[in-house]
């Protein structure tokens, strides 16, 4: 290898250290030292953040592989490559001049290419008689043949790195899943327990997460949600219950499907997306409890008409149409003129939305009766964003009625979940 000398860089572009550490480096490859060249490139690729290198500058060293003669990059067979900008350009997906010299010099502060350039700064190569290059002027490969083992342990480890990220995620994901729904089958139950205090807990667990968490942060959020889901498991006794629970699973299973549409399961917000978002419980008779928790102070003070229902125990509170169309837009498409501006248009809406779905008119008839009409529109709007968790509408609208006569639903936890699922975490007025 004709490199034992420093080599400086043509015109204004001044020399620095790590070019020359790189010269020196690039001087000890082992003898018989090979890569694919390819196969290189992507481990490369792999590496780059610890390499500090962007994926623009990659364009780059993929085009400048694209000029190497073989698919095996060795000392014996030459490490220069001598392409003209105007060829390197059209290899590099048609990159500019000015883009190009500047990913080129990022490739050598990162110290993956040398510049071998000749005395006029041309790039070009000697040939002898026989049509062999005697020498080369242009860019070495050097550095990276000779960074080749460094190159494949980094790219390994942010391989594994990528990997641990991801079954941590799967593995917290999982543990909340757990956790939700062991807290939903002891309020189910009835077992004894401070169950507000244990979501209090879970909740402050996954707000603490940031959007974007390291993998630090997961494994610790996943620590802590082990030892939560450890005592739940605990406190529920599974050994002394698991022949009832066994038996009754089914019946479980139906009821936080089709009687339970407030469910701490579908509440919960998801990792990437809500980690700001409030969170609600709403099962059985704990909803009326929890129902004001769920709705902001503004909504609560700017909550509109009180309709008494017919079985109820309490007013039931109509929310402003802004918070209703905010939560489920979708019913605006089946309003006068598709849309929805006014209460009046929400009800119009709502009974094309019945018909569309099933719903008889004694059902319909009924809810307004019990709930009042902007509940009941409001209800067939909420049932039209989730009609595909929904198996019969007209069911399912017939037992909110009836849990609103007996004083066990709550219009709040719904709309709160369907904001939350529509990614909004404003407050409507």
């Amino acid at each position: 290898m004709d490199n034992a000398y420093v080599t400086t860089p043509f015109g204004r572009r001044a020399m620095s250290l790590g070019m020359l550490a790189s010269q020196q480096l690039a001087e000890e490859i082992e003898p018989g030292t090979t890569r694919n060249k390819w196969k290189l490139f992507r481990a490369v690729c792999e590496a780059r953040p610890a390499l500090g290198v962007t994926d623009r500058a990659l364009t780059v060293l993929d085009a400048l592989l694209t000029f190497y003669p073989n698919d095996e990059i060795s000392e014996e067979r030459g490490l220069v490559v001598f392409p003209s900008n105007a060829q390197l350009s059209i290899r590099a997906r048609g990159m500019t001049a000015a883009t190009l010299r500047r990913h080129l010099a990022v490739l050598v502060d990162a110290g993956l290419i040398l510049r071998r350039d000749s005395a006029n700064g041309k790039r070009y190569a000697r040939r002898d008689r026989a049509g062999e290059v005697e020498e080369a002027f242009g860019f070495s490969l050097a550095p990276l043949l000779a960074r080749a083992v460094e190159i494949e342990t980094l790219a390994a480890q942010a391989l594994a790195a990528r990997e641990l990220f991801k079954r941590t995620k799967e593995r917290l994901t999982i543990c909340r899943r757990d956790i939700a729904k062991l807290i939903e089958v002891a309020i189910d139950e009835g077992v004894d327990g401070d169950w507000e205090k244990v979501v209090a807990i879970y909740r402050a667990i996954i707000d603490d997460l940031p959007r974007s968490p390291g993998i630090e942060t997961l494994a610790s959020a996943l620590d802590e949600l082990s030892l939560l889901r450890e005592e739940i498991v605990n406190q529920l006794n599974f050994k002394e219950k698991s022949n009832k629970m066994i038996a009754n699973e089914s019946q479980i299973g139906r009821h936080i499907q089709n009687s339970n549409p407030e469910s701490i399961y579908e509440l919960e917000p998801a990792l990437d997306d809500e980690q700001g978002a409030n969170f609600s419980l709403h099962v059985g008779q704990s909803s009326a409890a929890l129902a004001d928790r769920e709705i902001t102070p503004d909504v609560r003070s700017r909550g509109g008409k009180e309709f008494e229902g017919s079985g109820g125990q309490g007013p039931l509170k109509s929310f402003p149409l802004g918070l209703v169309m905010q939560a489920c837009p979708e019913i605006s498409a089946y309003g006068p003129g598709g849309q929805v501006g006014s209460w009046r248009d929400l009800m119009s809406a709502a009974v094309v939305v019945r018909s569309m779905l099933g719903v008889s008119p004694s059902a319909y008839q009924e809810a307004c009766s019990t709930m009042g009409p902007e509940n009941a529109a409001t209800v067939m709007a909420c049932i039209l964003e989730r009609g595909g968790q929904i198996n019969s509408a007209g069911g399912y609208l017939r037992d909110l009625t009836r849990r609103t006569e007996n004083g066990e639903f709550a219009i709040g936890p719904m709309l709160m979940s369907l904001l939350r699922a529509n990614g909004s975490t404003r407050k409507a007025g």
